[in-house]
């Protein structure tokens, strides 16, 4: 029996580049929903409901379908901390964050259209801050310009040299999107990768 169409609900090329790496077929298709937080709604939480609306959403474009969400959230000193969007946040965040560790709940879910039935799960990175000053900040901002990227920093790139450490289950998590959980989920309901 064929696999079930594989959709990814991102516009985030980082997403689409990591789903690649699986060498499986898969649609894209961009979820229109609002990301944000609701009041009083913990990082993981706001993750996970997110990752798992942002698969819903294109439940009836897609039935029969197995669809992908995922959703990032970066915190520290449990406040939620976002893409930046300008220069000025991104460098405050990286003020904020410098010699520090930050958690990264990177929720992915798995809408399976046919029986309407998800798997969701959060995977924690928490990842540690190298101690630098301003002028190494904005020679990184300056470079990477990653303010789409919640915490201003893409450990896929150049923002590597800000990290001091990092522990977590899966290194793609990081990027956005754990491929170990969803190899998992997708096995799960018998979805055949090789």
């Amino acid at each position: 029996m064929p696999n079930p169409t594989l959709v990814l609900a991102s516009t985030s090329p980082y997403r689409r580049e990591l789903l690649q790496r699986l060498s499986i077929p898969f649609e894209v298709g961009a979820p229109d929903i609002d990301e944000t937080p609701l009041p009083g709604e913990g990082p993981a939480d706001t993750a996970l409901r997110l990752a798992q609306a942002k698969a819903m959403a294109l439940a009836e474009s897609y039935p029969g379908a197995l669809i992908i969400g995922s959703d990032q959230v970066a915190t520290l000193d449990n406040l939620q901390i976002g893409k930046p969007g300008t220069h000025e946040r991104a460098v405050a965040q990286l003020q904020q964050m410098r010699g520090r560790s930050v958690i990264f709940h990177t929720a992915l879910a798995l809408y399976d259209s046919r029986s309407g039935t998800s798997q969701v799960k959060d995977v924690q990175t928490e990842v540690r801050f190298r101690d630098i000053d301003d002028a190494f900040i904005e020679t990184y901002l300056h470079k990477e310009q990653p303010y789409n990227c919640a915490g201003s920093a893409k450990s896929e790139g150049l923002g590597i040299v800000l990290i001091e450490s990092m522990q977590g289950s899966d290194p793609n998590a990081l990027i956005g999107l754990p491929l170990i959980e969803l190899i998992n989920m997708l096995q799960n309901v018998g979805f055949r990768i090789l």
